[in-house]
């Protein structure tokens, strides 16, 4: 074995033991972890926010309507709908060679051939910088949007169909039917510091996700706990579970949790748990979740599996 992988497996291990040294010392404490029951507007608040996640999903750059993910070369990269070009967009929705990507120090620029009609908030484009540090600007011709996605030391371009038909056509995943079981009380546990914990994505890279603590549960008889990571709203977590076998994403499930109360308590509702895009769409680099988040356990709530959706593993 070497010696990076050795350290990534001693890691692990060495997280797994933390977290299990800390579930038994709160072992006289998590009397009151378990089902949590459900407001009365629990079935409104539920629908209202499937009906938000797929509002979202199809909006113009959603996650249903992106169609590629191509990444560029250092230097000149052709871009058009013929096979000759180094970015080949697909046949017929462009001109068969539009311009050129110039990739150099981490900032691309595009240029513009004369009568193709590719615009920025509506005006006409013939040379502009598509990615510079944290600027990313969109730009659009006919039912196409593009920009410039990083990933590490990689530079990509996403293209999204903004009147793709299966995305109009969309209304939701299957999804199991909604179990008061799984709607639990969990307890929130801070890490003495904020640790950065190493995470791979489904390019293989490894990436970093700052973590403000750990979860504990009782599911299935026994106590749990899972890492969680910041999210803009709360809590983000990242999980996989037995029924990744056959009924869910293969890959594992994302869950939004609010931001804990006082007392550490948070609402654990896996009914709430949905797909990452990778579930979907071939064309995502998804964060997978960490070895500590694997449970033995079947958590047969929320979004199952996609069906007829062009995702990974599939």
């Amino acid at each position: 074995m070497r010696d990076n992988q050795w350290i990534s497996v001693t890691m692990d291990r060495y997280l797994l033991l933390i977290l299990s040294v800390l579930v038994l010392q709160g072992c006289g404490r998590t009397g009151e972890l378990g089902p949590e029951p459900m407001p009365e507007s629990y079935m409104k608040s539920l629908e209202e926010w499937k009906d938000y996640r797929v509002k979202v999903l199809k909006e113009p750059t959603g996650w249903l309507r992106l169609i590629d993910l191509i990444w560029l070369e250092q230097g000149k990269n052709r871009f058009g709908s013929s096979p000759e070009m180094d970015v080949r967009f697909p046949e017929g929705t462009l001109p068969e060679e539009a311009g050129s990507f110039y990739l150099s120090d981490g900032r691309v620029t595009m240029t513009v051939h004369e009568g193709v009609p590719i615009t920025h908030e509506g005006e006409s484009v013939r040379e502009m910088v598509l990615r510079e540090g944290d600027h990313r600007p969109e730009v659009e011709f006919e039912n196409l949007t593009w920009f410039i996605d990083v990933r590490g030391d990689r530079y990509g371009v996403r293209i999204f169909d903004t009147e793709r038909e299966k995305a109009e056509a969309f209304i939701g995943f299957p999804f199991f039917e909604v179990n008061p079981e799984w709607h639990l009380q969990a307890r929130f546990v801070a890490w003495e510091e904020e640790r950065v914990i190493d995470l791979k994505n489904v390019l293989g890279d490894t990436v970093h996700r700052t973590s403000p603590g750990w979860i504990e549960f009782v599911a299935g008889g026994e106590r749990h706990s899972m890492i969680v990571f910041e999210a803009a709203s709360g809590l983000f977590l990242m999980f996989n579970d037995r029924t990744g076998e056959d009924e869910t994403f293969q890959a594992g499930r994302y869950l939004i949790l609010d931001s804990p109360k006082e007392n550490g308590h948070v609402t654990l509702d896996f009914n709430r748990a949905y797909n990452p895009p990778c579930a979907f769409n071939r064309f995502t680099t998804c964060h997978l979740p960490p070895p500590q988040n694997r449970l033995d356990l079947e958590i047969r709530a929320g979004e199952k599996r996609p069906v007829d959706w062009d995702g990974l593993y599939q």
